[in-house]
């Protein structure tokens, strides 16, 4: 079955309140999404921000972004007016998530609700905290540590909590016990929330595309609670962290920062913890893509300490086995796995083994620089089995991408669409080539169906304190534009 779908981060949603979540402006995109045709709505990952804002770098793989709770539902709960909402001046830019804003005012609303709230108690509470206890109770405690502690990360906490001394942890459970129930109380709100949009999806014929990175952060609760499934070092500090080696477009390569898995440790417990966080994942979405699917044939590890990627190395990852393992466990679903770059036969044939569907990018198969695997972007090339994107959150929009490659590769872009050329940038042109391929999963970002520019790109990878802003405003996905996409969408056949 082929399938269209449109790429927007929850946080990109329109909202009073200074960031896209869970509010009507949610059920009204998935009813905009219907209207235009599209089954597929993607988002990005949906875990709780740390320092960068970046969705890609969590506290937690299995918890739940609190910022993305609605403020209208705590409203109508009772718990909250809507004149302190207002009072908190979290709309003024209604284009910009003020992320800075968010920490200082939206906190404070939401501790507000948990003062005034009524769940404690309640039977889906309390079946919500005894169904996820095996993440919640960890990530509750590593929360209301992280505050007692001034936001530092856990690595700079005093040896028995950072170490995970029984004693200590027992001390601070009794100690911060409001503090836990008030994250216990953000995730099931999170949860019901996010469950309720999933479910009038599901009744609109929508589906949820989930996204997940490969790699989890050095300050998360996934590190602190399980540190012996990552490479660290006696003092639980990372040996090797990920990244990315030189390259044409980076010549120091890329530093990530991320702790490396000690693959072994996952092996010995039969990737419990793989199984555990996918089968989670699948609670909250329909199709899952994976971040960085290269890093499980091959990862790339960088000591830790050196200040670019150049004296990294590749080393074997766990292939295949991990992927049996979770199908084993949970059944086959449908997964993208995210393979772009340079794709090696390693990668190429995992692909194969497991089934999923790799990633092509209309922008990829234009760049000069890249003469080895452009090809295989070029829409005509894409196999049945892929998910076909004119770019994703990391690329810059269609208008913006055309306006900045070289002049050769805007005539080698007209002579693929056969068009003349002119200065406009053919947009439309390049996302129905998107949607015309045979890839059985096409999905289009919001903002080239909006046709827009450099001013709403999401993210600028290896740069930080810009990204993760952009948001569309109220009424912008007009009737006429869901007609327009409901007639493309029609016309290649999804």
């Amino acid at each position: 079955m082929r399938e269209a779908g449109i790429l927007l981060g929850v946080s990109s949603l329109p909202s009073r309140y200074g960031i896209g979540c869970f509010d009507r402006a949610a059920y009204e995109f998935v009813d905009a999404l219907a209207s235009a045709g599209q089954k597929l709505w993607q988002i990005l990952p949906i875990g709780p921000t740390s320092y960068g804002d970046s969705p890609y770098q969590a506290f937690s793989t299995f918890a739940g972004n609190p910022y993305f709770i609605s403020l209208e539902d705590l409203i109508e709960r009772g718990w909250l007016t809507e004149e302190e909402c207002m009072a908190a001046g979290l709309g003024e830019d209604p284009r910009s998530v003020d992320y800075g804003k968010l920490y200082e005012e939206r906190r404070k609303l939401l501790r507000t609700a948990f003062s005034r709230s009524s769940l404690a108690g309640s039977e889906d509470y309390e079946a919500f905290v005894k169904k996820e206890a095996g993440w919640l109770e960890d990530y509750a405690l590593f929360m209301a540590l992280k505050d007692a502690h001034g936001g530092a990360s856990w690595t700079e906490w005093k040896m028995p909590l950072r170490m995970r001394s029984e004693e200590a942890l027992a001390e601070a459970r009794d100690r911060y016990a409001e503090d836990i129930s008030y994250y216990r109380f953000l995730q099931y709100l999170f949860s019901c929330e996010w469950s309720n949009i999933l479910a009038y999806a599901h009744e609109k014929g929508v589906r949820i595309v989930g996204d997940i990175p490969i790699y989890v952060a050095l300050d998360s609760v996934d590190v602190w609670a399980s540190p012996e499934l990552f490479q660290l070092d006696e003092a639980r500090l990372p040996v090797e962290i990920a990244g990315c080696p030189p390259d044409a477009f980076a010549a120091d390569g890329q530093l990530w920062g991320n702790p490396l898995y000690d693959w072994e440790a996952h092996e010995k417990t039969g990737f419990d913890w793989w199984i555990r966080r996918i089968r989670h994942c699948y609670e909250t979405c329909d199709i899952l893509r994976i971040d960085h699917f290269r890093g499980f044939d091959e990862y790339f590890a960088i000591p830790a300490g050196d200040k670019n990627a150049v004296g990294g190395r590749w080393k074997k990852g766990p292939g295949r086995s991990l992927f049996e393992a979770i199908s084993g466990a949970i059944g086959e679903r449908e997964i993208i796995a995210e393979d772009l770059g340079y794709v090696t036969e390693g990668v190429r044939q995992l692909i194969k083994d497991t089934g999923f569907a790799g990633m092509k990018l209309f922008e990829f198969a234009f760049d000069s620089r890249d003469t080895g695997q452009a090809q295989d972007y070029l829409p005509h090339n894409y196999p049945v089995n892929a998910a076909a994107y004119t770019g994703t959150h990391d690329n810059a929009p269609l208008k913006a991408w055309f306006s900045e490659i070289l002049p050769e590769e805007r005539k080698t872009v007209f002579s693929y669409l056969a068009l003349p050329e002119s200065e406009e940038a053919p947009v439309y042109a390049m996302v129905c080539a998107t949607l015309r391929s045979v890839a059985r999963i096409a999905v289009i970002p919001m903002q080239d169906w909006l046709g827009y520019g450099s001013e709403s790109r999401m993210n600028t990878p290896s740069t930080s304190g810009e990204n993760w802003k952009w948001r569309l405003l109220p009424g912008e996905f007009t009737e006429e534009l869901q007609e327009k996409i409901r007639r493309a969408t029609l016309l290649y056949g999804r």
